[in-house]
């Protein structure tokens, strides 16, 4: 279950809480009986493994990037024949 910070808004009482995510917010200050507001942090995500980028775990047909064009075949060497063979 996600911790809350809230404060109050006349007295300025801050203070945590664990609640579920169904739970309703709180709304009165339990130190003045004020209006509480909740704070809200910068939250650091952190993606970690394979998938997040765009060529992670994606197939060549839904590719909007082209693929680069094959290289030319190199022109085969001509076969020789063994001196020994020949003769």
């Amino acid at each position: 279950m996600p911790t809350y910070a809230y404060a109050c808004k006349d007295c300025g009482h801050a203070f945590d809480i664990v609640q579920s995510f169904t739970d309703s917010s709180l709304s009165d200050c339990p130190e003045c009986q004020g209006s509480l507001r909740k704070k809200f942090n910068s939250v650091g995500v952190v993606f970690k493994g394979s998938g997040f980028y765009r060529t992670d775990s994606r197939d060549s047909k839904g590719s909007t990037v082209s693929a680069a064009p094959a290289a030319p075949a190199a022109p085969s060497a001509p076969a020789s024949v063994p001196a020994a063979a020949a003769s």
